[in-house]
């Protein structure tokens, strides 16, 4: 469905391109990062367009939502994460162990009941308060303070259990070995 200023942003767009994508290209350091940080930000003007087709210097409008953005991008990324040219052949010491732990506590807080799972989530992997989680899962603090109280202990024992029945399986497979 074609707008009436479709025609008047795209010789805006046509423009201003170049410009505006060297600017993202400098914020983000990645040429596909700033082709995905010019589109979004694009999409955001297009949506305003009517209003800014009517300031002094839309392209400085513009470049402002696409710094805003960017800074937003750079607030939300959680790991730093970016792309690279040659993945290493070598394996990460520790990796195994950390993804096996991973499975495991997965496995274990499936054992929970769900309003316990919900908090231990919220608490230790979301880093709510207890105010917060209270307020999100329509409970009393005291119910959530109970609750992660109880998976805690539950789930104490449960890698305790574990550990106890891997002993006992290394035990057993070592008897009778020189």
């Amino acid at each position: 469905m074609s707008r009436p200023y479709d025609d008047e942003f795209d010789a805006f767009m046509t423009a201003s391109w170049s410009s505006l994508f060297r600017a993202a290209l400098l914020m983000t350091g990645d040429f596909h990062a700033a082709e995905d940080l010019l589109q979004a930000s694009m999409a955001k003007v297009y949506r305003a367009w009517p209003r800014v087709s009517r300031v002094d210097h839309p392209r400085a409008y513009a470049r402002t939502v696409m710094t805003n953005e960017a800074i937003s991008w750079s607030r939300r990324r959680s790991s730093g994460e970016r792309p690279v040219d040659h993945w290493p052949d070598e394996a990460t010491p520790g990796h195994v162990e950390r993804v096996t732990e991973t499975e495991q506590v997965r496995r274990l807080l499936q054992l929970l009941s769900p309003r316990q799972r919900a908090v231990v989530v919220l608490r230790y992997y979301e880093d709510m308060s207890e105010v917060e989680i209270a307020a999100a899962l329509g409970i009393s603090q005291g119910s959530v303070k109970s609750h992660a109280h109880h998976a805690l202990r539950m789930l104490e024992r449960l890698v305790t259990a574990e550990a106890e029945a891997d002993a006992d399986l290394d035990v057993e497979s070592t008897r009778g070995q020189p």
